[in-house]
């Protein structure tokens, strides 16, 4: 049995003593790492380095937002005051007597016109044309 396993064994290939032959084997290991290092290069860039760019565009995309929601939420409270503001009567009747003139019955109203902001026009001082008589 010991020399059935033998014999199934392919042989081996007899050294070549061609140098040339040699030396292109040598050449084709060598291709072939540099290949597979590659290979695992750019393997290591789609595990690590892409997704870490992702990331990072993510994480600076969520700041941008983040600061935008915050200012939102400071517009929205002070429009939620100036709403509560303006709903009370004290509000209601400033803002009904100063922008639309509206008054009680039995109060009077007064107008102060201010001062023209315009300097009038200056006085014609032209003389008429003198004609002159022939003698």
């Amino acid at each position: 049995m010991a020399d059935r396993r033998r014999a199934k064994k392919p042989a081996k290939r007899p050294r070549t003593r061609n140098p040339a032959a040699t030396e292109q084997r040598r050449r084709r290991r060598v291709l072939v790492r540099v290949l597979l290092a590659g290979m695992g290069v750019v393997a290591l860039l789609f595990v690590f380095v892409f997704p870490a760019r992702t990331l990072l565009a993510q994480r600076q995309q969520t700041d941008k937002q983040r600061t935008t929601l915050e200012l939102l939420q400071e517009q929205s409270r002070k429009l939620e005051e100036e709403s509560r503001r303006l709903q009370s009567d004290a509000e209601i009747e400033r803002m009904a007597r100063e922008q639309y003139g509206f008054v009680y019955p039995g109060e009077r109203p007064y107008v102060i016109v201010p001062p023209p902001t315009t300097a009038p026009p200056a006085p014609a001082t032209s003389t008429p044309p003198t004609t002159k008589a022939k003698p």
